[in-house]
């Protein structure tokens, strides 16, 4: 203790160097780490870096002046897609008042009746084009200009449906609008035409279904997709031997000749007798004339099918989920 009183200074100046050694050590140790974990860091950037630049998409020149030629291109194209729908785009969907629409209505009913009456087409019993809800209630005034469109659309329908030879319509079914119920059609950002959905069933022959397919793609100013279509046979058993029918060929007795077969069979020791003509006196005997061969058998009457037509006669029944695409206003492109 001595010592330490005498040096004081020493023992200060050495407590003070252990103390600044500590420190230096702990600052070192902190700094060393810090540029290891700074030094780890800009590797791995670097990795990315080198990793981004070999990629396809490196937003470097060349890909720029490629992405802007590319964005380019896609709205020329979209611009030439919408017009080539254009003429599919109704003009300005005009509300008349409800009993106007109403009147219509009226008036395509009893005219797609008189369609269906003349093609012999089967109605369900509650008809009314669709718009059934509207027999004892009239129309809201801001949905008439959508109903007007979606009712022509049907009327064209319906009319094809009666001159494809359809044997029954046994349901027409029209989902309600959005404006029917007091709503506003609000389209998203993506869409460029609005779906009115239609759902028909129907029977006939194999061909009223392929000439009514026909007429949807044949309908003017107007784009109608097909969503869904079922086809079932309306025979469910095969069919049965029974189901043939056979034709009766009538019997054509030949011509009787000139020669005494008359162009039959004849078996042996059944000939018939001829009885010797007399000739006149003073007269040259006749000569002989060799027999002329049978005439060939005639041809039987009647188309020559020995077994009708056994498939093919069933009707179908079909159910048909369509689309009526409603384009909306050209958007502006960005």
């Amino acid at each position: 203790m001595s010592w330490i009183k005498d040096n004081k200074f020493v023992v200060a100046l050495g407590c003070a160097t252990l103390v600044g050694a500590v420190l230096l050590f702990l600052v070192a140790s902190k700094g060393t780490s810090r540029y290891e974990q700074a030094a780890a860091d800009f590797a791995a950037a670097a990795a990315d870096v080198s990793r981004f630049e070999r990629g396809p998409l490196y937003p470097n020149r060349e890909n720029r002046d490629g992405k802007s030629k590319a964005i380019d291109e896609y709205r020329k194209s979209a611009e030439l897609l919408q017009a080539a729908f254009e003429s599919f785009r109704p003009e300005e969907l005009k509300n008349v008042s409800p009993q106007d629409f109403t009147n219509h209505l009226k008036a395509v009913d009893q005219d797609l009746r008189k369609a269906f009456e003349e093609s012999q087409t089967k109605l369900p019993d509650p008809f009314f084009c669709g718009f059934e809800n509207y027999k004892t209630s009239l129309a809201r005034g801001n949905a008439t200009g959508i109903l007007e469109y979606q009712l022509a659309a049907i009327q064209n329908l319906m009319l094809a449906l009666a001159k494809s030879g359809a044997s029954e319509l046994k349901n027409l079914h029209r989902p309600p609008l959005p404006e029917e119920e007091g709503k506003d059609f609000k389209p998203q950002d993506t869409e460029v035409a609005r779906p009115l959905p239609l759902e028909i069933t129907f029977s006939g022959p194999e061909k009223s279904l392929r000439g009514f397919l026909s007429s949807l793609v044949q309908e003017e100013g107007r784009y109608v997709v097909i969503r869904s279509i079922r086809v079932s046979n309306s025979k469910k058993d095969p069919p049965r031997a029974s189901d043939a029918q056979f034709e009766k060929t009538a019997l054509v007795k030949p011509a009787a000749a000139d020669n005494v077969f008359g162009g039959g069979f004849v078996l042996p020791g059944e000939e018939p007798k001829v009885e010797a003509k007399k000739v006149p006196e003073g007269a040259a005997p006749a000569p002989e004339v060799a027999a002329l061969p049978p005439p060939p058998a005639a041809a039987p009457t009647g188309s020559g099918r020995v077994l009708s037509q056994v498939l093919g006669n069933e009707e179908v029944q079909v159910f048909l989920r369509l689309d009526l695409m409603c384009f909306l206003p050209v958007k502006k492109l960005p």
